[in-house]
């Protein structure tokens, strides 16, 4: 029983298990905030184009059905936007850091060269290898 315990403690206190649970709770609050975005500043601009700011309220009737088409277009246009406003404050900005950060660290990594005899990575300006101490010839 007392493995069975310890096995549970280890399984919570995974690395990979408490990064999901932090990406969990980073959706919820993110998608909180995107619809804010989409209810508080992008549905007024809507009203202000098409004078409706709500499209839930648009349905249509056949043999008795009653088809609800106004809110599928309100998920559909935050769904829409939401992709959006990732994409333009998430994922462009997190791309145009990582260029910058791997430029830099291309920059900042010494030359480097093989040793022609253990093939080892040795720095460019090394004249002996310090693996199998192999001269190396001037290039």
């Amino acid at each position: 029983m007392r493995s069975v315990i310890e096995d549970f403690k280890r399984f919570l206190l995974q690395s990979n298990l408490v990064t999901l649970a932090v990406a969990f709770v980073f959706g919820v609050v993110f998608a909180a905030l995107m619809k804010a975005f989409v209810d508080d500043l992008v549905t007024p601009i809507i009203a202000l184009i098409f004078g409706k700011p709500n499209f839930s309220t648009l349905s249509f009737t056949i043999n008795g059905s009653h088809f609800l088409y106004g809110d599928f277009i309100n998920a559909l246009f935050t769904f829409v936007t939401t992709a959006a406003a990732v994409f333009l404050f998430v994922v462009k900005p997190y791309d145009a850091w990582n260029t910058r950060r791997q430029q830099r660290q291309a920059e900042e990594a010494p030359a480097v060269k093989q040793c022609p005899e253990c093939t080892s990575t040795i720095p460019e300006a090394a004249r002996r290898c310090p693996q199998c101490t192999a001269v190396l010839t001037s290039p």
